[in-house]
């Protein structure tokens, strides 16, 4: 059962498309056997279940049972026994100083308290822990998406800053810093998305997008639901590229590498 917008909606939809990003992370952090990582906000488990196939003793922690349920399902499709934990980014269950490999894929950065969420980072971390973060850059489509939508939302839950900022790699090194972490490396990632038109694009973005979806009833009763379906696809028609007559959606992301300082 979902207790937060992030069960809203079809986001198991998104997530699979999110995969590579997953697997992009897992990849830097160069999981191996016998390490003992966290997935931070893991949602249905992406990365977990990819560290886990590497052997790796894995701990997928997310604040929405309903994502960890589908989370473990598919852990006992593939054979793999992982540990799922509901817990809040600013609140880990894992111990002090216990992860090889910290990692969060899109999802540590939807923190309220951004300080604390990287002093958690940095205290579930061992001393030469390799940390790896998938970010939204600032301006990227999927910000962008949130700008264009707000118009007809309520505003975001207050926090310490756009979610964004860790897809800065400047703003991100200043905010690991705080908290201890020193930052080795950033590079700039694309995940490409493919949809049969921009139509088929705006019903992705909202269904799978649950404080979206959390609001459809209220805008539908106000005649304001296909107002915001056409900001969205203008958005999309204005971001997106042809390709093979399909329209194709870019969307970047700054891949972190962190360790403790």
């Amino acid at each position: 059962m979902a207790t937060t917008t992030w069960g809203a909606g079809a986001y198991p939809l998104m997530a699979d498309q999110l995969r590579p990003a997953a697997r992009a992370a897992v990849d830097r952090a160069a999981v191996r056997p016998g390490d003992r990582v966290v997935d931070i906000a893991t949602g249905t488990g992406n990365a977990a279940l990819l560290a886990a196939a590497r052997g790796a003793e894995v701990i997928g922690v997310d604040f929405e049972p309903s994502l960890l349920a589908v989370a473990a399902q598919r852990a006992a499709d593939l054979g793999l026994l992982l540990r799922w934990d509901v817990a809040d980014v600013t609140a880990l269950t894992a111990p002090d100083h216990w992860a090889d490999v910290v990692l969060s894929v899109f999802g540590v950065m939807y923190a309220a308290d951004h300080e604390a969420a990287a002093r958690e980072l940095a205290r579930c971390a061992a001393p030469r822990a390799r940390i790896v973060l998938a970010s939204w850059i600032p301006g990227s489509f999927l910000p962008a998406m949130g700008q264009a939508l707000s118009p007809w939302l309520p505003p975001p839950p207050p926090s310490s800053g756009p979610p964004s900022r860790w897809g800065d790699a400047d703003a991100l090194e200043s905010l690991l810093a705080s908290a201890g972490l020193r930052t080795t490396a950033n590079t700039t990632e694309r995940l490409a998305m493919t949809f049969s038109d921009a139509g088929a694009a705006a019903d992705f973005f909202v269904g799978t997008a649950g404080h979206v979806v959390a609001e459809r009833e209220r805008l539908m009763n106000a005649g304001q639901w296909p107002v915001l379906l056409a900001a969205l696809q203008e958005l999309i028609e204005a971001r997106g590229e042809q390709v093979a007559g399909r329209l194709r959606i870019g969307l970047d992301y700054l891949l972190t590498t962190a360790m403790p300082a």
